[in-house]
């Protein structure tokens, strides 16, 4: 099959139309009809290689909602023309005790959708049937592609944390992650406090459910939460004052982080060892989870914020995620 695409020739390049061919389907793989494609930070870390880990040339994209065209003879769960999503891992295993046990997005062998491999920004992209997650019906096509990576994201940690109704949380970075983090546990009953550095984002952070927003930049802001929190999820990927952050938390509090922060985090042990504290992080989610996650949205109506763009207008889009001006989420439209 013929595939039309935008890849990146190398790093921080604009992306250029792309054409390639894909092999036989293997008998446990689907090829998807992409409709929509998010436009993820990891998508740009890709394309720029700040990992050192890219191979040109790239075909990006891995927040993908679209149709089954076509499947292997040993396809379970999934058949021709269902609606269903792929997020940041195409295929794993199958057999390794982490696959076994249920938390696939943990297989040493876990193949990633834009890693070695080309992605969403394409009119077809191919995975393993285990990881093109069945959609509701009743979901919002175009506006369900972050889910399958920021949404997820920010939704394991809640589960992993049992963060409870009656719980008092706070999220770090109100951005793509971040406002989907909010608006979950607004739904999950939570008491939410949003930390950002922008005060122009206020009072949308306000009406996304927060119920205080925090000054990240004052000293005195977050003097004022100190011992009160259960749950923090850091959703940046910038050096912070962690300390002050494990300050905020409560006897018991989890401090989670799902941002790449680069440099070591200085934590010191007293701020753990007082008050029975942890700090944890976390990828995207198993497949199951995954489910229930959009279960859930639909459920109680949540989808992130985004821009729409058409996949002509690919680079616009880049940059206008690049320039920090997306609100929340920015996808792409086939």
């Amino acid at each position: 099959m013929k595939v039309n695409a935008y890849a990146a020739l190398e790093p921080k390049s604009r992306l250029a139309p792309f054409s390639f061919e894909l092999d036989e389907l293997g008998p446990e793989q689907v090829d998807i009809k992409v409709a929509y494609c998010g436009i993820c930070h990891s998508d740009l870390s890709m394309i720029n290689n700040e990992w050192r880990i890219t191979q040109y040339p790239i075909v990006c994209g891995h927040e993908v909602v679209g149709e089954v065209v076509a499947a292997g003879q040993a396809v379970k769960n999934v058949k021709v023309g269902d609606k269903v999503g792929l997020g940041w891992f195409s295929a794993s295993c199958m057999s390794c005790q982490q696959c076994m046990g249920g938390a696939h997005h943990l297989c040493a062998k876990a193949e990633a959708t834009i890693i070695g491999r080309n992605g969403g920004f394409a009119d077809y992209v191919r995975g393993h049937w285990s990881w093109a997650i069945p959609l509701p019906d009743e979901i919002d096509m175009a506006k369900a592609g972050p889910l399958l990576c920021g949404g997820i994201t920010v939704f394991h940690p809640i589960m992993m944390a049992d963060v409870k109704p009656t719980d008092r949380v706070g999220v770090i970075g109100i951005g793509g992650l971040g406002h989907l983090a909010i608006k979950f546990l607004k739904h999950w009953g939570c008491e939410v406090t949003a930390f950002s550095s922008n005060p122009a984002k206020t009072e949308e952070v306000l009406k996304m459910g927060a119920h205080q927003v925090i000054n990240s930049k004052s000293k005195e802001d977050l003097r004022r939460v100190a011992g009160k929190l259960n749950f923090i999820l850091n959703t940046t990927n910038a050096s912070l004052n962690w300390k002050a952050y494990l300050k905020a938390l409560a006897p018991t509090g989890k401090f989670h982080t799902v941002g790449m922060v680069m440099d070591p985090m200085a934590i010191p042990a007293s701020s753990l060892i007082n008050g029975e504290k942890t700090v944890g992080g976390s990828p995207v989610g198993s497949p199951a989870l995954t489910r229930t996650m959009l279960d859930f949205c639909v459920r109680h109506d949540i989808y992130p914020t985004v821009e729409e763009f058409p996949m002509e207008q690919i680079n616009e889009a880049i940059e206008h995620l690049a320039e920090g001006k997306a609100r929340f989420r920015v996808v792409l439209k086939v």
